[in-house]
């Protein structure tokens, strides 16, 4: 496994194309680092939906983000289209862990690395239950990063 400035955008089986709003952009004039959340957020959300062709909100389990992290290597401005770049870092029987990046314009080395942790719960008790088979299906066709 690489190390995470190691990785490069063809490493990632799937690309995600999030363009940066202006109100994504801070005082300091780059990326808020809260914005890096929400697009790893919406890339692997965007992706699931396409990939298992279900509209996730309407399976028997939901995906809980119970962990994330993110190291910054670099700053994206607006306006920039920013590409995520999505890997499986593992699939258990309830939970999934996403390996991201993001990458900037033109750029092939990565301005943050992230972590995503999916636990699969029942919508009502809230407790662990196995990833529903469409799901499973999209993970396993995903791979990790090279």
């Amino acid at each position: 496994m690489k190390e995470p400035l190691e990785l490069r955008r063809d490493d990632f089986a799937v690309h995600r194309a999030l363009p940066t709003r202006w109100s994504d952009d801070d005082t300091y004039g780059h990326v808020n680092n809260v914005v890096h959340y929400l697009m790893f957020d919406t890339a692997v959300n965007g992706w699931l939906i396409e990939a298992s062709g279900v509209d996730i909100r309407r399976l028997p389990a939901i995906g809980l983000v119970v962990e994330t992290s993110c190291r910054y290597f670099a700053e994206l401005r607006f306006p920039e289209t920013v590409t995520a770049g999505l890997a499986l870092e593992r699939l258990g029987t309830s939970s999934v862990i996403y390996q991201l990046a993001l990458f900037g314009e033109g750029r092939d080395e990565p301005a943050a690395v992230g972590r995503f942790v999916h636990v699969y719960v029942d919508p009502e008790q809230r407790r662990p239950t196995p990833v529903p088979p469409e799901i499973r299906s999209a993970l396993e066709r995903l791979g990790p990063a090279s």
